[in-house]
């Protein structure tokens, strides 16, 4: 399993309707003024390189790791 950090503002709503279909799981983790909110995208590994592939054509900067990033480091890697 994978999970994909993007910050939210980085997609328009048919990048992310068409990741949202390649994700077994999507969460939005929402953050007040002045933070972006992220979404984190759960990716079963057969679908990584279609994923990847996905965010790398539309010029998407993101983060894959192994373990589902946790509110606090996402908000300790903002400050």
């Amino acid at each position: 399993m994978w999970y994909f950090r993007v910050n939210q503002e980085d997609l328009r709503r048919p990048i992310y309707q068409q990741l949202q279909k390649l994700a077994t799981l999507t969460e939005v983790e929402i953050f007040n003024e002045p933070y972006h909110n992220w979404c984190i995208f759960q990716v079963e590994r057969d679908n990584y390189v279609t994923f990847t592939g996905t965010l790398d054509s539309e010029g998407i900067s993101y983060e894959a790791t192994t373990d589902r990033p946790l509110r606090e480091a996402l908000l300790a890697s903002m400050r």
